[in-house]
C-alpha cells in the first residue's frame, strides 16, 4: 500500500467553496488506489455556505472496482452548522467509513451525537446521510438530555443534523446498567429484545 502526503493538499482543495459532488470527482479521477492520508479535514458546503466540517487523523482511500470507501480508522470529529454559520451539533466515533456511492458515513465504535441544548446520544453505530441531511440508526440507543431531566433508551433513532427534533421507532423499558453498557457497545445477542420493545405511538 502506497504512503503519499496529500492531507494538507486535502485541506487547501476541501477548503474551497467546492460542491461535494465535484471534490468527489477529483478524487476519484486523481488519488491512486489504496491511499493513506494524514490529518484531513473535508469542508461540506452547499451554495457558498459551510454545512459541515469533518476531522479525521488518518483517512484511508480503498477502491474495489467502481466502489470507493474512505475509511477513518482513527476516529471522526464533525461539526455540523445552521444557516447563521454556526454549530449547533457534533458527532463523534472512533472509527468511522464513507460510501462513496451512497453518500453516507457510517460512525462506528462510542458514537455521540450532541448539540448545544448539551443532549447527548450514544450509540454504537450511526449513519449520516450526507445527501438528506439525516442522522440515524436502527441500534440501540442512550439519549440524555439535562435541560429537561431526562434519559430515554430505545431501539432506532432518527434526527436531521442540527439534533433538534428527534424521534425513537421502540422505547424500552428498565434495564440494568449492565444490559446498558452491553447495548451501547453493540454486543447484544439480540438487537432488539422483544421483552423491550414498545412501539412508538
Amino acid at each position: 500500500m502506497y504512503r503519499i502526503f496529500f492531507g494538507c493538499c486535502l485541506i487547501v482543495l476541501l477548503s474551497c467553496e467546492n460542491k461535494m459532488t465535484d471534490v468527489n470527482k477529483l478524487l476519484s479521477e486523481e488519488v491512486p488506489l489504496d491511499e493513506i492520508a494524514h490529518d484531513v479535514l473535508i469542508n461540506y458546503s452547499d451554495s457558498a455556505q459551510l454545512k459541515v466540517k469533518a476531522w479525521g487523523p488518518t483517512m484511508r482511500i480503498d477502491r474495489e472496482g467502481k466502489e470507493t470507501r474512505e475509511e477513518f480508522p482513527d476516529g471522526l470529529h464533525v461539526e455540523f452548522y445552521n444557516q447563521r454559520q454556526q454549530v449547533e451539533s457534533w458527532l463523534d466515533s472512533k472509527y468511522a467509513i464513507r460510501e462513496y456511492t451512497n453518500n453516507i458515513i457510517i460512525a462506528r465504535d462510542s458514537v455521540i451525537l450532541y448539540n448545544k441544548s448539551n443532549d447527548k446520544l450514544e450509540t454504537s453505530e450511526l449513519i449520516w446521510d450526507e445527501k438528506k441531511q439525516l442522522i440515524y440508526t436502527d441500534k440501540f440507543v442512550r439519549i440524555t438530555q439535562p435541560e429537561k431531566g431526562d434519559t430515554v433508551f430505545g431501539y432506532g433513532f432518527e434526527t436531521d443534523q442540527e439534533f433538534k427534533e428527534f424521534k425513537i421507532s421502540n422505547f424500552s423499558g428498565k434495564m440494568t446498567v449492565d444490559e446498558i453498557d452491553q447495548a451501547l457497545s453493540g454486543n447484544e445477542n439480540d438487537s432488539e429484545p422483544i421483552r423491550k420493545r414498545k412501539r412508538l405511538q
